[in-house]
């Protein structure tokens, strides 16, 4: 069974049924008909190829992974990709998606494997100029510019390369579906071509995804189910840094997150991040408190900056940047019962250092210690780091990684280190005095603020 489908010969767009005028550009007499491929008849396909094979008897080149060239990239991955793995990476216009894959296959490309970057979006020109800034220019990188999806499987099914970076996805069309580049059935239909051409030639594919306003991935939600690893790429183009974070991965851990920095010669990966968002902080001011959090595997120091001061308005302000504001008007309320204060009156600020978006609970403790800090206008000690997450009892519970922070704390040399107070962090005090476990909030003015002598 086949199905026609019209297109105009003048522009190329696609219709369902025949016309005298394209409703695109509005030309005359240019419709015509189109044979579509003939569907399968699934009662007759022959499957006398097909044998379940034994996990036994799989032979180690399919079940090895193969290394992107960056130790930093394979451990954010899981330790690489298998063969025939399929990569989206989503994120917001200008965030660098483009240049960290670019830098990427030419990474693949010098280690002696095959890598190939096809470009719809931008011209073979674009590209080199590109890859002059970021001084790829001699690595003999293949490239190709082309918007048909039939090009690009073509190439797959005569010389596969090992990686092939598709930029982007939304922006190639396939001959034989309706609709045109973009739409929820062209994006299905390419994604689904591609992920099974991949599979048969054992080539890895990076393909860019576009995010409509809401930060979603556009498409299809399926696409996210059919590929095996979902990266998306975030930061503010107001800031140096940009967060590679695993949302979804089939081959490692989920909620991994890589630390880059833009620079004029490209993304340039931030292997300590521990440290890397406290640039220029002056810990004789008070409202900041540090915070360790952890994002996947990585533990890493941030500030978290409070301003709490009289209001004037008949309705205080609550703003939060780069955390929940839900939860800091949750905190608030926790802090102004239990510890007896008088913030309905007050307009609260409160925001992260270097404009990093934050959601893990264990960032309760110190923001309430900021608040705090602001509120009695007097500065935290200044190595004092905080992690916990504050119940609405006012109790101080723990939080994932508890000891994976304190081994990153001490080795940053902090102290007091706050933490919520367990089991596990009054054996760990016995090891050192630089601990202070808190079980509930009522416990943080006392131990923070030392009364000011006269």
């Amino acid at each position: 069974m086949s199905k026609t489908t019209y297109q105009c010969t003048a522009c190329g767009a696609q219709l369902k049924q025949w016309q005298g005028q394209c409703l695109k550009c509005k030309e005359w007499g240019t419709v015509q008909e189109i044979p579509g491929r003939q569907s399968r008849d699934l009662k007759n396909a022959s499957t006398a190829s097909l044998r379940p094979s034994l996990l036994e008897d799989l032979n180690q080149e399919q079940t090895r992974c193969v290394s992107t060239g960056s130790p930093a990239v394979d451990e954010l991955l899981g330790q690489g990709l298998p063969p025939g793995s399929v990569v989206l990476l989503s994120g917001e216009p200008g965030m660098g998606k483009s240049t960290f894959l670019l830098q990427l296959a030419a990474s693949f490309h010098q280690k002696g494997r095959k890598a190939l970057y096809v470009s719809s979006e931008e011209s073979l020109g674009q590209l080199k100029q590109r890859s002059e800034r970021l001084g790829l220019l001699g690595r003999r990188l293949p490239v190709l510019n082309t918007t048909s999806l039939e090009d690009v499987l073509s190439l797959l099914e005569t010389d596969p390369p090992t990686a092939l970076v598709l930029d982007s996805v939304q922006t190639v069309s396939c001959a034989l579906t309706d609709g045109i580049p973009g739409s929820m059935a062209q994006v299905r239909a390419a994604v689904s071509a591609l992920v099974e051409a991949g599979k048969k030639t054992g080539t890895i594919l990076f393909l860019v995804g576009h995010v409509t306003k809401e930060g979603q991935i556009a498409g299809p939600k399926v696409m996210e189910h059919m590929v095996d690893t979902v990266l998306h790429l975030e930061g503010d183009s107001r800031h140096l840094f940009r967060i590679i974070r695993v949302v979804k991965n089939r081959f490692g851990a989920a909620s991994n997150i890589l630390v880059l920095k833009m620079m004029e010669s490209g993304l340039q990966i931030v292997h300590d991040p521990s440290t890397f968002f406290l640039e220029a902080r002056d810990p004789s001011l008070s409202g900041t408190a540090l915070i360790m959090a952890r994002e996947g595997h990585r533990s890493f120091v941030i500030e978290m900056q409070s301003l709490a001061s009289k209001s004037f308005l008949s309705m205080p302000r609550r703003t939060a940047l780069g955390l929940d504001t839900n939860r800091l008007n949750l905190l608030l309320a926790i802090a102004d019962k239990k510890l007896r204060l008088n913030l309905g009156q007050m307009d609260i600020y409160a925001k992260t250092g270097g404009g990093l978006k934050i959601s893990e609970p264990g960032l309760d403790l110190g923001l309430i210690a900021a608040v705090l800090s602001s509120y009695y206008d007097r500065c935290l000690p200044e190595k004092a780091v905080f992690w916990g997450e504050v119940d609405l009892s006012g109790q101080v519970r723990p939080v994932v990684g508890h000891e994976q922070r304190l081994k990153q704390a001490r080795t940053l040399k902090y102290t007091p280190i706050v933490c919520p107070d367990s089991q596990e962090a009054r054996q760990a005090k016995e090891s050192g005095a630089d601990l202070l476990p808190i079980g509930n909030i009522l416990e943080l003015p006392g131990r923070l603020f030392q009364p000011v002598s006269k």
